[in-house]
């Protein structure tokens, strides 16, 4: 299994980015997908998570600027970034957990991340 990521770029502040990460292989079905990110310098950290039942969870710093959601049927989750801030800058990693295939169960899958730039 593997997770291919897109979207990422330079945007300017206050601009909006959208994400998509897509599992790719023999996927039956995923139990969460989120988003984490991680700035030079800095320890990589969640940034919002969905779990197959919708449930989502944020971290403070992104709450009512940014909406992950997911697509069971294409084992797809995006996320959508509005308002974004200089801060907002760093590499966007997906993660998927409990991901049955139709050989196995994998756990905690990293995609290679996209760049996101938010500068003027």
């Amino acid at each position: 299994v593997q997770l291919v990521e897109s979207g990422g770029g330079l945007v300017q502040p206050g601009g909006s980015l959208r994400l998509s990460c897509a599992a790719s292989g023999s996927v039956f079905g995923i139990n969460a997908m989120g988003w984490y990110r991680q700035a030079p310098g800095k320890a990589r950290e969640l940034v919002a998570a969905i779990t197959r039942e919708g449930s989502t969870n944020y971290a403070d710093s992104v709450k009512g600027r940014f909406t992950i959601s997911g697509d069971n049927a294409k084992n797809t989750v995006y996320l959508e970034m509005n308002s974004l801030k200089p801060e907002d800058t760093a590499v966007y990693y997906c993660n998927a957990d409990r991901v049955v295939t139709a050989g196995s169960i994998e756990y905690n899958i990293w995609g290679r991340g996209t760049q996101v730039t938010v500068s003027s």
